[in-house]
C-alpha cells in the first residue's frame, strides 16, 4: 500500500513538473515573440518617419531599450529587417490583387483592375513599395525568389492566360507578356517615385492607355 502511495505521490510531482515547466516555456516564448514583434513595430516607425536610410540595429536597439545584441538574435542584421518588410510588401500586394477578380467584369477588365490594384497599392503603401523594389535600397537577391513575390506573379500571370485563352492566342509568350505588364506598370511607378515623394492615387491617362495597349497585344495573333 504504502508503495503506491509513493508512486502516486512521485508521478503527482512529477506531472507538476512538467506543467510548470511546459508553463514557463510557453511564458518565455511569448515574451520572444513581443521582443520580435517590438524591433519590427519600432524598425517600421523608423522607416515611416525617417526612411530606410535611417534605419540601424543601434537605433532600434535604443528605441526599445535593448542591447545591440539582443536585436541581432532576431534578425542577422539591418538588410534581414528589409527583407522582412519586403516579403510582407508582395503578402499585401498578393492580396489586393487577388481582390481585384472580384470587381472586374470579365477577362479582360480583370487585367485593367489588376492594373489599377497595383498602382492603388505603389500609392498607399509607398515605403513598402520602394522597400520591395529596391528604390534607393540596394537589392536582396532573396527577394525576388521570395514565394511572396511569386504569388503575386502568379495571379498576374493566370489574368494573362484567361486573355490569351479568350483571344484564342496560343502564339504568345506568357512568360514575356508577364514580364512586360509588370515593367510597364512598375516604370510609370518608379518615375513618380524618384521625383516625388508620394504618387497620385489614380494612374494617369498614360498609364491607361498603356494598359489598354498592352490587352491589344494579348488579343492580336501574330
Amino acid at each position: 500500500m504504502e508503495n503506491k502511495i509513493t508512486v502516486l505521490l512521485l508521478l503527482t510531482l512529477l506531472t507538476s513538473c512538467i506543467f510548470n515547466n511546459n508553463k514557463m516555456l510557453s511564458r518565455r516564448e511569448k515574451e520572444i515573440q513581443e521582443l520580435r514583434q517590438g524591433i519590427i513595430d519600432q524598425s517600421w516607425k523608423i522607416i515611416q518617419e525617417d526612411g530606410w536610410q535611417s534605419l540601424s540595429i543601434r537605433k532600434i536597439a535604443d528605441a526599445i531599450n535593448y542591447s545591440v545584441p539582443v536585436i541581432y538574435k532576431h534578425f542577422e542584421n539591418k538588410e534581414a529587417i528589409v527583407e522582412y518588410f519586403s516579403k510582407e510588401g508582395f503578402s499585401k500586394l498578393a492580396t489586393d490583387l487577388d481582390a481585384s477578380k472580384n470587381i472586374a467584369k470579365d477577362q479582360i477588365d480583370h487585367l485593367r483592375q489588376i492594373a489599377l490594384a497595383y498602382w492603388k497599392f505603389a500609392s498607399e503603401n509607398t515605403q513598402y513599395y520602394r522597400i520591395m523594389f529596391g528604390l534607393g535600397i540596394p537589392a536582396c537577391e532573396t527577394i525576388n525568389s521570395s514565394e511572396e513575390m511569386k504569388a503575386s506573379s502568379k495571379i498576374i500571370l493566370d489574368a494573362i492566360d484567361n486573355v490569351l485563352t479568350a483571344s484564342n492566342n496560343s502564339q504568345a509568350d506568357r512568360h514575356l507578356k508577364l514580364k512586360t505588364f509588370w515593367s510597364m506598370l512598375h516604370g510609370f511607378i518608379a518615375i513618380d517615385l524618384l521625383s516625388n515623394q508620394k504618387i497620385a492615387q489614380l494612374p494617369p491617362p498614360t498609364v491607361l492607355d498603356a494598359v489598354e495597349g498592352f490587352i491589344y497585344t494579348l488579343q492580336k495573333q501574330n
